[in-house]
């Protein structure tokens, strides 16, 4: 991710919905280092912001409702998340949660595009989003996975003015000159019940490190680690709960 703090239209928070959260703690904690701290208001419901040092990086919640799968969440910066889910509808998405104001840090909602991938919008206010981005335990991409790219890229296109290249291979997001992800397109290698989806990338010193610690820490391997031509090295894991994400080399350049 070339952005080094969260920009207008890009991604700027990931957040893992689970059941269980005391271990998702544990198994963050072991394979990224991060220190977590729950918030002790009632009303906060148990959100728990993960930081490294004294930066916020991502947030481990328990489900607020029995629909809500087990799994990682991305928010995207808007000015506007009134005006935002308005451009989400129109475009043919739909509003699945909000807009909710979230104590003095921001107002959010959760939308689904036309293809079924789940994201969220944030609207900043004391809480801009996560302090570092692209060094190791940290947010450093995020990628679409969708059966219908073509919806997708006009979708997105179209409510947050992102840059799509012309790569066929690997079509990547961008908004302000920066790349920010890539796009997948879900075929039969997939399980028909996998739906579309945006999978973050979290920075790592060792991919194959990373892989270790999460089979030692009651996690699964889903990708095994792999060096991309022209890319990082990267792989998938998923954690105990059955939340999927992806780790890639730091160091590596795109």
């Amino acid at each position: 991710m070339k952005q080094s703090a969260p920009v207008t239209g890009g991604p700027c928070w990931a957040e893992l919905g689970t059941t269980d959260p005391e271990s998702a703690r544990r198994f963050y904690t072991r394979l990224f280092g991060w220190r977590p701290e729950t918030d002790p208001r009632q009303e906060s419901g148990g959100y728990t912001v993960a930081y490294l040092g004294d930066a916020a990086v991502a947030a481990l919640a328990p489900l607020y409702q029995e629909s809500q799968p087990v799994a990682w969440n991305v928010s995207f910066a808007v000015a506007d998340v009134d005006a935002a889910l308005r451009a989400v509808e129109a475009a043919g998405g739909r509003a699945l949660l909000g807009p909710t104001d979230v104590f003095d840090a921001g107002r959010s909602a959760v939308a689904v595009d036309p293809t079924g991938a789940v994201f969220q919008l944030w609207q900043a206010d004391a809480f801009p989003g996560a302090g570092v981005f692209d060094v190791p335990g940290s947010l450093g991409w995020v990628e679409l996975m969708t059966r219908a790219p073509r919806q997708a890229v006009a979708f997105y296109t179209g409510v947050f003015g992102w840059s799509v290249d012309a790569s066929r291979r690997y079509p990547r997001w961008g908004v302000g000159g920066a790349d920010f992800g890539g796009m997948v397109t879900m075929d039969d290698k997939f399980p028909h019940e996998v739906p579309a989806h945006w999978l973050p990338y979290f920075a790592v010193d060792d991919v194959d490190d990373a892989a270790v610690t999460t089979t030692t820490v009651e996690g699964t391997v889903l990708m095994e680690p792999v060096s991309q031509p022209e890319g990082p090295r990267i792989a998938v894991l998923r954690d105990p709960q059955g939340a999927m994400f992806g780790v890639y080399r730091a160091a590596d350049e795109r």
